[in-house]
């Protein structure tokens, strides 16, 4: 919601260029590795208070590579990137039911590289993500002729978040893989994959200032990003600062906050908590006027949603009640026969 927030604002640039809307995704990308990279000032404070404590209760950190965690941040930096982008051209709501794609991609690469075997309602899980994707795709279709971007820019922008998707499931991957084997505090992971983030997409703003970019880019000089521009226009309109620290703010709270209650809550509760922040972004959007109302997209989120209740095993305790209630009610029943006389006795010779 910050960075719709931000995009929709409109201000003068540098040099007093005409006014013109703040799409800064790169700019916006750093900001939100500067969230993450606070989640290691978090990690140190904590250990710095646990520490002075008469019996700390966090245990020492190992010795690790901190070098682990760059291919995992060139990942990330990439996918949030090509995310950020994309949110410019479509919705907010449609932007974050799409990022549910990466069940996908993370099942088909955890197969391929992880040597993993999927169950049968993993499978059914994917398939039936596939279709909720359809459903939404199709919902973006009839909805972007009363949307301020042109049918092609909503294609683009949704076919671009499935193909973050992709990186973010080999993020997925490669985390499982060589950095989750290592004993690394949630917190310090994160902060460490954000200061590689932060660093690397800050030094890579000078070439962007740079290179041509035409009718893709958002900014007077039509260029990949031009983070002067940026600027100026927070200058010209402070609201923009503050929607950027409300970016910033929430990438480091849902990080601390989501590490924090991890073995505090069950795989139904975190799913219950995510499918909320979606229909909270929905319904704000609505609320905002930044979108229209389509019923398909009601469809395609709960559609959605099936899927990633299959793919993460949220039937089985369903499944597992139903054996219950059967063996329940053949004992109730049995029960009434005893009271009516029914049943035969056992030495009724």
């Amino acid at each position: 919601l910050p960075r719709r927030w931000a995009d929709n604002f409109s201000a003068a640039g540098c040099g007093g260029t005409a006014e013109h809307s703040f799409q800064h995704p790169f700019l916006q990308a750093v900001g939100m590795f500067l969230g993450e990279f606070s989640c290691l000032w978090v990690f140190y404070l904590l250990m710095w208070r646990d520490r002075r404590r008469a019996e700390p209760s966090m245990a020492p950190s190992q010795p690790f590579n901190s070098l682990l965690f760059l291919p995992p941040a060139l990942c990330d930096m990439t996918g949030t990137s090509i995310m950020y982008v994309a949110l410019n051209m479509t919705s907010a709501s449609s932007f974050q039911m799409l990022r549910g794609s990466v069940i996908i991609f993370t099942g088909l690469l955890s197969v391929a590289f992880l040597g993993r075997r999927l169950e049968l309602s993993q499978w059914l899980g994917i398939l039936v993500t596939i279709v909720g994707l359809v459903v939404v795709g199709l919902a973006d279709l009839n909805s972007s002729h009363d949307q301020k971007h042109k049918l092609s820019e909503v294609i683009t922008g949704d076919l671009l978040i499935i193909m973050a998707q992709v990186i973010v499931a080999i993020q997925m991957v490669l985390e499982e893989k060589f950095v989750y084997k290592h004993d690394v505090h949630p917190l310090q992971a994160v902060g460490t994959e954000g200061f590689f983030g932060f660093i690397i997409l800050a030094l890579l703003l000078v070439p962007m200032y740079y290179i041509p970019a035409g009718g893709f880019s958002g900014n007077p000089r039509q260029t990949l990003e031009d983070a002067l521009d940026a600027f100026c226009q927070v200058g010209h309109r402070p609201l923009i600062a503050l929607a950027l620290l409300g970016n910033i703010s929430s990438i480091a709270f849902f990080n601390f906050a989501g590490i924090s209650v991890t073995k505090e809550i069950s795989a139904t509760t975190r799913m219950v908590l995510d499918s909320l922040r979606t229909l909270v972004i929905w319904a704000v959007s609505l609320a905002l006027g930044w979108e229209s109302f389509h019923g398909l997209q009601i469809l395609g989120f709960a559609v959605l949603l099936l899927g990633a209740a299959l793919y993460n095993g949220l039937h089985r305790p369903l499944l597992a009640c139903l054996p219950r209630r059967e063996e329940e009610s053949g004992v109730a029943a049995e029960r009434e026969a005893l009271l009516r006389g029914e049943s035969t006795a056992i030495n009724s010779d």
